[in-house]
């Protein structure tokens, strides 16, 4: 028997708990149980852009409905084959599920790929699992950070490496919307270790001042109503809430001071408008640009060989754990039922963030 939480694509606060079966497994096929995953803004992210970059796609649902992909941990409980071994660990992309079939491909001590047809049109990224066993990222006293932190920071660790490598478009100043975002943070801790000359402003609710500022990683936090009072020099924004209306105040504040706008995410659903991630049109300053982290991702590895990128991560990772390992609470809850409630309150766009979600299905 397996559970998963459909979600209605025209209405993602809707969620509902069905019941299947789990049928034969095919030739070189294994059959994952999902341990655990995390639930965050980032999910909530897969879910809104859903249909536009194929995050529907990993494993589907009846028409109208869709599973939404999750980070974390499961045990392999059948094999049929596949060249891994019942018992043992990984980690990956997983569906808001009980369980998961995969057909294990390139299969290493360290990981495999995920080679099942209908996941191949999508970025290779996305079908990459780590096997715990000799998993150099894995810290079994971390998992639940690497769940709610991992792909977040990855993703801001790319776009560190992106702004570096263009020179930061000649900005001084990087501002960052949904400063209490996960990715935010990510990269606010890499540019703090790695571009440190460059000052980083985070701006954020009114609310959530405070715990922005208690991170300790912007140099400046500002209030989402005192966009106003940013000061006039060359800057580059990356923008992590998709509020259309925002979006459009810090343009229009900047004007030509602004020298780049980037879209990351999108945690402010419900403000998104008509003008969509990108914001209202005629807008002052630069044309927004879309940051699509797989693409970066590949590039990078690309770039500097897997085992270099390996290492810069892992030791951008370990300063990141350093910056925010007492800020965020983890809290765990058990059953998909609590996975649906979550995902539904955080699509209705109340997140908490100094709470981290882990569900143990």
């Amino acid at each position: 028997m397996s559970h998963a939480v459909h979600v209605e694509k025209a209405d993602i606060t809707n969620a509902t708990l069905v019941e299947g079966t789990n049928g034969p497994l095919p030739e070189g096929g294994a059959r994952l149980r999902i341990e655990s995953f995390s639930v965050t803004a980032n999910n909530v992210t897969y879910a809104v852009v859903g249909d536009g970059f194929g995050y529907w796609n990993f494993f589907p649902a009846p028409d109208g409905k869709g599973i939404v992909p999750m980070w974390g941990h499961a045990t392999v409980v059948e094999d049929n084959g596949s060249g891994l071994t019942v018992g043992e660990r990984v980690y990956g992309y997983l569906p808001m599920a009980s369980h998961l079939d995969i057909i294990p491909g390139k299969v290493s001590a360290s990981g495999f790929v995920d080679t099942a047809e209908h996941r191949q049109p999508m970025s290779p990224i996305y079908n990459q699992y780590s096997r715990l066993a000799a998993d150099p990222e894995h810290d079994p006293a971390r998992e639940g950070e690497r769940m709610i932190f991992g792909p977040l920071f990855k993703t801001g660790f790319l776009i560190e490496y992106f702004m570096r490598s263009e020179g930061w478009f000649g900005a001084e100043t990087v501002i960052l919307t949904s400063a209490s975002s996960k990715t935010a943070m990510g990269l606010a801790s890499v540019a703090k270790q790695l571009s440190p000359g460059v000052k980083r402003i985070g701006l954020t609710s009114a609310g959530n001042v405070d715990f922005v500022t208690h991170t300790g990683l912007y140099d400046q936090v500002v209030a989402y109503d005192a966009v106003d009072t940013l000061e006039q020099t060359a800057s580059v924004s990356v923008d992590f809430a998709g509020n259309a209306k925002l979006l459009a105040s810090i343009h229009a504040h900047l004007g030509d001071n602004l020298k780049y706008s980037c879209l990351v995410g999108a945690t402010h659903i419900e403000e998104r408008g008509a003008g969509g991630m990108g914001g209202p049109e005629g807008m002052a300053g630069p044309k927004p640009v879309l940051f699509f982290a797989p693409d970066h991702a590949v590039a990078l590895f690309k770039e500097l060989g897997p085992e270099e990128a390996g290492k810069r991560l892992a030791k951008a990772w370990h300063g990141f754990l350093a910056d925010v390992g007492n800020t965020v609470t983890i809290e765990r809850h058990h059953g998909l039922a609590a996975a649906r409630d979550q995902f539904a309150t955080m699509a209705g766009g109340t997140i908490d963030p100094s709470v981290g979600i882990v569900i143990e299905p």
